[in-house]
This record gives C-alpha cells, structure tokens and sequence, in this order.
C-alpha cells in the first residue's frame, strides 16, 4: 500500500480548504464506509483540550475531559449510523506505549464504546509491508475520497494529500479491512494492557 500511495499524485490542500472538504464527503459516504489507519506513535493536538491538560501534566482531567465529550461523540456516531454507513479504524500499537499513545488510548475506548469500531494491531502484523518505511496514516471516504495526513516534524498535523482515484482508494480499504479482521478488538486490548497502566510520565 505504501508504494501505491507514493506514487500517486494527491493533491496537497492546507487545513482550512481540507476541513471543509472533508466535511462536505464525509456526510456523503456510501459502501465500504469510513477506514482509517493510524501508524504514527506520538503526535501532538493542541487543538483539544483532552490533550493540551495531558500534555501540561493533568491526567485526571484529561479523562475527565474525554468523559464530558462522550455524549457528543454517541450523537455523532448515531447520526453515521442514520446515514447508512459504519466508521471503523485499525491503530498500529507498539509497546511499551508511548505516554501520547497511552493518552490515545483513552480516547479511542471513547470512541469506540461510542459506536465508532478500532481494533489493534501490533508492528509484527505490519513489519512485511514496511520495508521502505512505516505504512502512511490514511483515510478513506467511501470510494471517492481518500485523505493521506501529513505532520511537521513536532507532530501536528500540517495539511493533507488528497486522493480520488477509485482504484487506489479501494485498495487501500481493503488492506485496512483485511488488517481489521486479524487486529484485537480495542476494549479487550485497552483491559488487557492500557487499563493496569500508571498516568503516564514524560513529555507526550
């Protein structure tokens, strides 16, 4: 998949054309749904305030603050599910986590309980496809519309590459889906390993 994605030309939009972009494709996905893949180990979000109390060192009310959201991330889902398609994700977990990808975590099993499905795999299931580099964080819209994003060197998100060749979208949909049906589903994964955790210390 990487290969695929290298070589075609997206589109490069900065983040106030991408959001409105995004929007108006997103409410519009028909089959195979909403796919995302994420590689990436640590970012950073200072546009959310779950994760700007995380990065100064307030863990308690970073949770607290994914708590308070999940009434509008259940609307949410219910409005995907009232559309007619399903939003589900593949997060590539290595261990030992990183203080970031702990914080994540959380925010994924709230989304996830929400109605929006992740799943995990480890690096041992992706190793084979990343010979030339770690797999890129993509997206895909149905069969229309695929986002690639794309980080400065701190982490943020930056702009997006954007992809309309159908082709190429359904390919990259079905390796996250085929990656989705192997990974461990997020509750058993976050009880198993996530749950036992101290906060996290360090810089995020």
């Amino acid at each position: 998949m990487r290969e695929l994605v290298a070589r075609s030309a997206g589109e490069r939009m900065e983040l106030e054309s991408y959001y409105a972009d995004f929007e108006a494709n997103f409410w519009e996905i028909t089959d195979p749904g909403f796919w995302k893949l994420e590689r990436q180990q640590t970012f950073r979000e200072p546009e959310y305030d779950s994760w700007v109390a995380f990065s100064g060192g307030d863990w308690e009310n970073s949770l607290r603050l994914l708590e308070a959201g999940r009434n509008d991330m259940e609307s949410y889902h219910r409005r995907i599910a009232e559309r007619g398609f399903s939003a589900r994700r593949v997060r590539v977990v290595e261990e030992p986590v990183s203080p970031y990808l702990q914080w994540e975590l959380h925010a994924l099993r709230v989304r996830d309980q929400s109605g929006g499905a992740v799943r995990i795999v480890g690096p041992e299931q992706v190793v084979r496809f990343e010979a030339d580099g770690p797999l890129p964080e993509v997206y895909t819209l149905g069969s229309k519309v695929m986002y690639q994003a794309v980080y400065d060197d701190d982490g943020v998100l930056e702009s997006v590459l954007r992809f309309s060749d159908r082709e190429l979208i359904l390919h990259c949909q079905r390796f996250i889906e085929d990656l989705y049906a192997v990974g461990e589903p997020l509750e058993r994964y976050f009880e198993r390993r996530i749950a036992v955790l101290p906060p996290p210390s360090g810089q995020p």
